[in-house]
C-alpha cells in the first residue's frame, strides 16, 4: 500500500463523512439562526429555547435523509472491503 493509496482512502473517507453529516449540520445551523433572530427580535433570552427546535429538526432530518445516509455509508464500506485485495501487495 503506497502513500498515495492511503491519501486517496483518507480523502474518500472525509468526502463521505462531509456528505453524510452536511444535512444535519445545515439543519442545525438554519434552525439555530432562525431561533437566534427570533430571540433578538422578541428579546427572549431563554437558553433552552434553541435546544428543542434543533433536536426536532435533527430528528426530522434523520427520519427523512436517514436511508440515504445509511446507503451512502454502506456503499462506501462495501467498496472499501471489496478493494482490500487490491491494496494488499500480491
Amino acid at each position: 500500500m503506497t502513500q498515495d493509496t492511503v491519501v486517496s482512502l483518507v480523502v474518500s473517507m472525509m468526502s463521505v463523512t462531509v456528505k453524510v453529516a452536511a444535512p444535519m449540520l445545515i439543519a442545525g445551523l438554519v434552525v439555530g439562526l432562525v431561533i437566534s433572530v427570533f430571540q433578538a427580535v422578541t428579546q427572549i433570552q431563554e437558553q433552552t429555547l434553541s435546544f428543542i427546535p434543533k433536536v426536532v429538526a435533527l430528528i426530522a432530518i434523520v427520519a427523512i435523509a436517514g436511508p440515504w445516509m445509511l446507503d451512502t455509508l454502506v456503499t462506501w464500506t462495501q467498496q472499501l472491503w471489496a478493494a482490500i485485495p487490491n491494496y494488499v501487495g500480491s
